[in-house]
């Protein structure tokens, strides 16, 4: 077994760093540091279900259509946690016609992260898996803007001061493998 603080360096040694290094340098040295952290949180975090600190909507569809013409659809959406999330979730699936075979939803320091994973109910064997795709997105990143606007007439004292961030990331995606 690996120490846990195998990765990150002894304080003395960033002592001495700090006291031998121009500013400049020791300040690459820190961001450097941070964004491999970053980089080694996310890896490690990424079979989990754990809400992120920036707002996201990801939906793909796993594999080709089945033999009675619905699809698999992962979807997953991010953001601070609000009243009625769930209920706008279930409200919209059911509009799509869209079938919840499995959630996941787990929240920490007041955000909220679920992650479906839905099926058609074979009544939309016409449609293309992208416009389905683009559907679902549209349906899950309307119901972000809904609970972003009514936190913005909630108290500030319930919920934390962080500043809302917006993924950078295309937030769409296919993929080819058949989810079991």
């Amino acid at each position: 077994m690996v120490p846990i603080r195998r990765h990150t360096p002894p304080p003395l040694a960033l002592w001495i760093l700090a006291t031998s290094a121009a500013p400049s340098a020791l300040l690459a040295q820190v961001i450097n540091h941070v964004k491999k952290l970053k980089k080694n949180a996310a890896e490690i975090s990424e079979g989990y279900t754990i809400p992120s600190d920036v707002d996201e909507v990801r939906v793909e569809v796993e594999g080709d259509a089945t033999k009675s013409g619905s699809f698999i659809v992962k979807a997953s959406l991010c953001c601070e946690e609000g009243p009625e999330i769930l209920t706008d979730l279930r409200q919209t699936l059911q509009s799509l016609h869209l079938k919840i075979i499995r959630a996941e939803i787990s929240t920490l320091g007041g955000r909220v992260k679920n992650v479906l994973v839905m099926t058609s109910d074979g009544s939309s064997r016409a449609i293309d898996k992208h416009v389905l795709v683009a559907t679902v997105h549209q349906a899950l990143k309307s119901i972000l803007d809904r609970v972003n606007s009514q936190l913005d007439f909630l108290p500030s004292t319930s919920f934390s001061s962080k500043r809302r961030r917006i993924s950078p990331f295309e937030s769409s995606s296919s993929s080819s493998s058949l989810l079991y």
